[in-house]
């Protein structure tokens, strides 16, 4: 801090005291208390506080003291709940005067505010949007040391995440959506008979990414796209803030399934190299390149659709597991009782189709999901009713947890709507400043 003297600053919030030494500040993770920092002038602390005693080096902040302890106990333990019988959006303009987010709040806190303001078609905006310097629009007070690089990280970031925080997200998101729809068309095309290689090729040879495949229109295309993809990747790790949670995120792990087979690939043709007795090699090669379909599950990263139907399964998981409970159960009492009836009691007629409990596994599924392809069908009569007592069971079972899931798909959809709805206003408000 250039402003001040003593070892220690003194931060006095509604009539509650804290006490910081100068260092602390420096990297402080509310925003207005590090902005005390870079102040140089008695002037450029009021414009972060509401006054200041020179002589006990004291600040004084006009806020709510019971909502600012809740925020110190998220600064010290890394949690930030609601203040008991407090409304939500007061205490949620008291964390955006201290420089907090949504994003901060656990997760049941945050579906509470979402909630309230979809309720109240309230919205808050930061004191200071994107673009506009500390200290107000002017731009009278400086930035305390370092935060230019951090507030550089933090768009990037932004940037590569979210495609509605600014125009170079969604500009960046229609680039990244073009590459992968045009790797799925290529990845589709090439399995066209006019697209295979000539017939004197054998099947390993046109499974490795040899130099003449790579020269070919088609291989060039998937060298581009997986540099873009590789290139995309590599920058969201660098300004991630968290590099092991980085690696355990969902959508990360599908990135890295879709980039390294193809540098298998690569790696296993160099080699292998022309070795025709690698045969196996061939076969794996071909498997990793189809594993290049989950690119299109890169797409959930800028359509809520597909964000929605993960965060459902996410949420849902105990409802799916019961529902397999369910369909796992009743396949095992119809499949066992249409082998008895059809291929068990010998009463002159066999029905070879179900000579097995799990060969009568396959009809008992495609009855219950009212598929039925009608390749395997009971021909005795107590079969039959057996299957139409199969048919409204599955009905049933499948309809009992579908209302749980039905449900948080919507609450699902709404949070994403919502959270878009966010970083959409601060890019209006980017336009604006």
């Amino acid at each position: 801090m250039n402003f001040g003297r003593g070892p220690s600053v003194v931060l006095n919030v509604g009539g509650t005291r804290y006490s910081f030494s100068r260092e602390v500040l420096k990297d402080f993770p509310l925003r207005r208390v590090s902005r005390l920092h870079g102040c140089l002038s008695e002037q450029d602390v009021l414009e972060v506080c509401d006054d200041y005693d020179r002589e006990r080096n004291e600040y004084f902040f006009d806020r709510h003291s019971e909502a600012f302890g809740f925020i110190m106990l998220y600064v010290r333990h890394g949690h930030l709940r609601f203040v008991p019988h407090m409304c939500e959006l007061s205490f949620y303009n008291e964390m955006i005067y201290w420089g907090l987010e949504g994003s901060h709040l656990d997760y049941c806190c945050q579906r509470r505010l979402d909630d309230r303001m979809s309720e109240t078609c309230t919205y808050y905006t930061a004191e200071e949007p994107p673009g506009e310097p500390p200290g107000g629009p002017g731009g009278k007070g400086r930035r305390p040391p370092g935060a230019e690089g951090g507030k550089w990280l933090e768009r990037m970031r932004r940037t590569f995440e979210e495609p509605t925080s600014s125009v170079a997200a969604q500009v960046l998101a229609t680039v990244s959506i073009l590459f992968v729809i045009v790797s799925m068309v290529v990845l589709c095309a090439s399995t066209l008979p006019e697209w295979r290689a000539p017939e004197n090729r054998s099947v390993e040879e046109q499974s490795r990414y040899t130099a003449e495949s790579v020269r070919e229109p088609s291989g060039i295309i998937e060298a581009i796209c997986i540099g873009w993809f590789t290139a995309e990747c590599i920058v969201r790790f660098i300004v991630s803030k968290n590099k092991c949670e980085f690696v355990r995120r969902p959508l990360n792990i599908i990135d890295l399934l879709a980039i390294t087979p193809y540098y298998i690939s690569v790696l296993m043709t160099v080699f292998t190299g022309e070795n025709s007795q690698l045969q196996r090699a061939g076969v794996t090669l071909r498997v990793l390149r189809m594993m290049r379909i989950f690119w299109v599950i890169k797409l959930a990263r800028h359509f809520i659709g597909l964000q929605t139907l993960g965060l459902t399964l996410k949420r849902c998981y105990r409802e799916m597991v019961m529902l397999l409970v369910f369909i796992c159960v009743a396949m095992a009492i119809f499949s066992a009782l249409s082998q008895l009836l059809e291929n068990g009691l010998d009463l002159g007629t066999k029905n070879k189709d179900y000579a097995s409990i799990p060969a009568a596994c396959w009809w008992v599924i495609i009855s219950m999901t009212t598929v039925g392809y009608g390749d395997m069908c009971p021909i005795t009569v107590p079969g039959r009713i057996l299957g139409g007592i199969c048919v409204v069971s599955g009905i049933v079972l499948l309809a009992l947890p579908i209302t749980f899931i039905y449900h948080s798909f919507v609450q699902c959809y709404h949070e994403l709507k919502f959270r878009s709805a966010r970083y959409s206003r601060s890019l209006s408000a980017e336009f604006l400043n």
